[in-house]
């Protein structure tokens, strides 16, 4: 009964398939393979408009080269205080923009405040020599908590930039998990709520290692910056199709929401579980495949004496995580350990 993050979990064997068949001839380096201009055009498809990508391995990786054509290194972005950009990045936005400030905000449940937004965009004005201008807001879907930003809600973020040169990316290390929960379309969860750029994650939801920064016609003249970037920084595989590989098998068939369905499912029948017992409160709403717990000492020893493994989050919760993998038999033997 392996919680401790959905990073744990075995990839796919259709992603692995895809990348021994990939393996079996030769192709063009850094991108220029076959198997690469398919998925993009695929993500046109999915997204239903133009777009650039760049592929990178992790999502520290991906949401540092997004930011940096984002954000100059006189310029601020704003996030929330738990965002992992923040928390568990270790300065890698700030290295790659070259300085690039992050203001992090708060807000219930991993989710960006309001009111919170509106001041401190009232507290940076533009052409104010002494501040660091806002530069981008960065929103993260799923959230720390596990919570999910409607389009509405993204929409009513990404408008109060308005008026400023100013961007809007999004960290989607669990963009399916969100998805398939709200049942809106990928655009409408992105460019059309305002979303300039996204990290496109599939490494939590199958994949062996595999992420794609996306530009969005807003600023796709970026693309060049953006290559040159992730070259400079080392993240220019030369057997890009790999990866690309990866991501050809799992949007395929739409597998990449099946597998965020899966992992979903497991969690709610999880929390709704927990929900029922003593001793354990859920503190966030399960909008995808992350639930935060806290337990009573009997009943965090109950699970761990069962195997259950989850990890302990800083607040004193527990956390949570199911994969595409998690089965049923999984759900029920944790608890029937409580």
């Amino acid at each position: 009964m392996n919680f401790l993050s959905d990073t744990t979990a075995p990839a796919h064997p259709a992603l692995i398939d895809a990348i021994a068949a990939a393996n079996r001839d030769f192709a063009p380096s850094y991108g220029a393979d076959p198997l690469t201009a398919k998925v993009e055009a695929r993500l046109k498809a999915i997204f239903e408009t133009d777009l650039k990508l760049v592929f990178a391995v992790s999502g520290t990786a991906s949401n540092s080269l997004a930011l940096s054509v984002l954000c100059p290194p006189h310029g601020a972005i704003l996030c929330h205080d738990e965002a992992h950009i923040h928390r568990d990045e270790r300065g890698a936005p700030e290295f790659f923009t070259g300085g690039g400030k992050l203001i992090p905000l708060k807000g219930d449940h991993a989710k960006i405040d309001l009111d919170e937004l509106d001041r401190a965009l009232g507290e940076i004005p533009e052409g104010f020599v002494h501040t660091s201008p806002v530069r981008a807001l960065s929103l993260s879907n799923l959230s720390e908590s596990g919570t999910a930003y409607a389009p509405g809600e993204v929409a009513e973020r990404a408008g109060r930039l308005k008026g400023r040169p100013a961007f809007v990316h999004m960290d989607g290390a669990r963009f399916a998990n969100a998805l398939v929960t709200l049942g809106c379309s990928p655009a409408e969860l992105t460019w059309k709520a305002g979303i300039d750029t996204l990290c496109f994650g599939a490494t939590k939801n199958g994949a062996l290692g595999a992420e794609a920064v996306i530009l969005f016609p807003s600023v796709m003249d970026r693309f060049e910056e953006l290559q040159i970037r992730q070259k400079r920084a080392g993240h220019m595989a030369p057997k890009m199709r790999f990866m690309a590989a990866q991501f050809d098998a799992w949007l395929s068939d739409d597998l990449w929401l099946a597998l965020a369905g899966t992992a979903n499912a497991r969690a709610r029948a999880l929390a709704n579980g927990f929900a029922s017992k003593e001793g354990a409160e859920v503190l966030h709403p399960v909008d995808g495949n992350e639930i935060f717990v806290r337990l009573s000492e009997p009943r965090a020893a109950q699970l761990r004496e069962a195997g259950a493994q989850f990890y302990q989050w800083p607040d004193g919760s527990a956390r949570f995580v199911t994969s595409w993998c998690t089965t049923e038999t999984e759900i029920s033997d944790a608890l029937a350990a409580l």
